[in-house]
């Protein structure tokens, strides 16, 4: 046999987390006040009421049939309470029991009277004095099940005789050999006569706890099973809050063999079905356990079912003569399989979720003691005391099972609560990931086809306009031409870098740039100071921030020598990590008054600062009449 681990989903928000801890307590409401009540109505009315009860401990007992007349038949006497089982094995039928009582000690005149019998299997009805006074129901088949209703019989006056009163007592009864239960089995408690004001008191609080206190919690029962049916139909990967539903509702279900007294059935009927419940109760408890410790086995699951039809087949083999024997059999086997489960649950719960341990091992312990209390009933134990424990005791544990379980929902649903807020932010941080590089990647592709037409005006440039430079350089018989047409050629060559050329050595560009504008100064007889850095550098100047800086260095130069009448330009260069800075100062006559305020209207001023600001720099321009001009360019690198 192997076990296939169950995947859960640990399965709504803090609000449905309330509802559910409101209708626990509503349903706790109602139990605890009918409970205390039921409590309080046990206490004795008034010891002198008290004093007043008669106890009927004796009795004469004949069988007979239910149409002889109460004197006929073989008399014995016998002591009560009477267990059918112990006097009258195997007997079915009627008895009928005699007893004469003197009114109680005390009694006044015309006070009401009573008979209470705690206890009457399966049906009874009463005779005073030769007169029939009361009746539990049908005497024949299918005959009322009082065997959990204490009965009440009031005694009316004009029958009663201050002494000699003879009380009879028909009781149809069933062998114990042919009922599912020892509860079922025949018998008479002993009888009490007092007031009927305090034996209605001491009836009512018997019956709360034997019937009406099953029939309520049967009730809540019904209810929380309904819930966690529902639960499990919503969280299918969460199928033991289906199974713990269907097993509350089939344990209502069983319970109403306690408070139905008028079935539809003939009494072997009823108990083969009563005993054949138990296979699917026990098949919903075992897999409630197993699903809940996220176990699984398809062995187990078919032993099951198989388990759900070899029941009753053994049953209808035996024959109703032997139920009880074979019922009790079976009671055995399915108590050792649950409590098997139910180990195997806490071995594992223990090393996965010790969080449900804990109340989990009380749970079920306080089951498992309960069942262990019934075996010994039902075996016949004479030191076990009859307590009806299971059909009062399994259900409260089971309400708080379920108020658990559905504390366990209302936690898996706020973590998937949570869980689902954590996804939707992670959704949406993915998703502006995904604009955010689909965005880069259309500035990527508009880029690239920038890229490809840059390159391709770079070579018309290179292949039309150079070549038709070039031959005009070498066959222009104008020296002007031939001069104006090198520098038009150069100045294609560094568009064309600009367009297509890499990055270059920041270091290589301050060489070009000094070698470029030392011969331009000697040229035209102006005295040129070059400094730059010290240290070689390997910072990087994009190939258009070298065109752009050139151009601009060009102008300056180009400004200098027409213009400025300077004899001494001096040229600085200064590199730091992030920005480029170059200072062009000149001695010359300075920026005429005319222009003051509009320099960017003249010398190429307005293009220099223009090319500047495209490469996010900028270039500030200094100047006075008399005083020179002083061009300061800074870049970012």
């Amino acid at each position: 046999m192997s076990f296939r681990r169950a995947v859960p989903v640990r399965s709504k928000p803090a609000p449905f987390r309330g509802a559910i801890d409101l209708l626990v307590l509503r349903l706790l409401a109602l139990l605890l006040p009918l409970l205390v009540a039921a409590a309080t109505a046990t206490a004795p009315v008034a010891a002198r009421a008290a004093a007043q009860v008669l106890t009927l401990t004796g009795a004469t007992a004949s069988a007979g049939v239910a149409d002889q007349p109460l004197a006929e038949g073989q008399p014995q006497t016998v002591t009560l309470p009477d267990d059918w089982s112990v006097t009258r094995p195997r007997f079915e039928g009627l008895v009928r029991y005699r007893t004469e009582f003197d009114l109680p000690p005390g009694t006044e005149p015309n006070e009401l009277l009573a008979l209470y019998i705690e206890r009457v299997c399966t049906n009874v009805e009463v005779h005073l004095n030769d007169h029939r006074i009361y009746s539990g129901g049908r005497m024949t088949e299918p005959v009322t099940r009082n065997c959990y209703y204490p009965q009440l019989v009031t005694l009316p006056s004009a029958l009663l005789k201050s002494s000699g009163n003879t009380l009879d007592l028909q009781v149809r009864g069933h062998a114990l050999n042919r009922v599912a239960s020892r509860e079922q089995g025949a018998g008479l408690s002993v009888l009490k006569i007092g007031p009927q004001a305090t034996l209605a008191a001491t009836h009512a609080a018997a019956t709360f706890w034997s019937v009406s206190s099953v029939q309520l919690i049967s009730m809540v029962l019904v209810v929380l099973g309904g819930v966690m049916i529902v639960l499990g139909w919503l969280s299918r990967h969460e199928s033991y809050f289906g199974y713990f539903g269907w097993l509350s509702v089939a344990w209502a279900l069983m319970s109403t063999r306690v408070w139905w007294r008028d079935m539809p059935w003939d009494n072997g009927t009823m108990e083969f079905l009563f005993a054949t419940g138990f296979a699917p109760l026990a098949a919903l408890a075992i897999q409630f356990l197993l699903s809940f410790a996220g176990l699984r086995s398809r062995w187990i699951e078919n032993a099951l079912a198989v388990q759900w039809v070899l029941l009753p087949a053994t049953l209808l083999l035996a024959g109703p003569a032997r139920l009880f024997t074979m019922a009790n059999i079976w009671y055995a086997i399915l108590a050792i399989e649950s409590m098997a489960a139910m180990g195997l649950y806490l071995w594992v719960t223990r090393r996965r979720r010790s969080s449900d341990f804990g109340w989990m091992l009380g749970f079920l312990a306080a089951i498992s003691l309960m069942v262990l209390v019934e075996l010994a009933l039902q075996a016949g134990l004479p030191e076990i005391p009859s307590v009806q424990l299971l059909p009062f005791g399994i259900p409260l544990l089971f309400v708080g099972i379920s108020a658990r379980l559905l504390r366990v929902f209302a936690r898996a649903l706020q973590a998937a609560e949570a869980s689902r807020h954590t996804l939707e932010s992670r959704v949406r941080e993915a998703t502006a990931e995904m604009e955010r590089n689909f965005a880069q990647l259309a500035e990527l592709r508009v880029e690239q086809v920038t890229e490809k037409e840059r390159k391709r005006i770079a070579a018309d440039l290179h292949d039309d306009l150079g070549a038709k430079l070039l031959t005009i350089v070498h066959t222009s018989e104008s020296e002007r031409i031939s001069t104006l047409a090198r520098e038009a050629l150069e100045e294609m060559r560094l568009s064309v870098r600009g367009l297509t050329g890499k990055p270059m050595r920041l270091a290589d560009a301050l060489a070009d740039w000094r070698a470029e504008t030392v011969l331009r100064l000697s040229q035209a007889n102006i005295e040129a100071d070059w400094r730059g850095p010290t240290e070689e550098t390997e910072q990087l100047l994009p190939a258009r921030g070298f065109v752009q800086t050139t151009r601009i260095l060009r102008e300056a130069v180009s400004n200098i020598i027409k213009h400025s009448g300077a004899s001494h330009c001096k040229v600085r260069c200064a590199v730091t990590d992030r920005q480029f800075g170059l200072t062009v100062q000149d001695n010359g006559k300075g920026i005429p008054m005319e222009l003051d305020g509009k320099l960017d209207r003249g010398h190429g001023m307005a293009s220099m600062k223009h090319r500047a600001k495209q490469m996010q720099g900028q270039c500030l321009v200094e100047s006075g009449p008399g005083y020179g001009t002083v061009i300061r360019l800074t870049l970012p690198l």
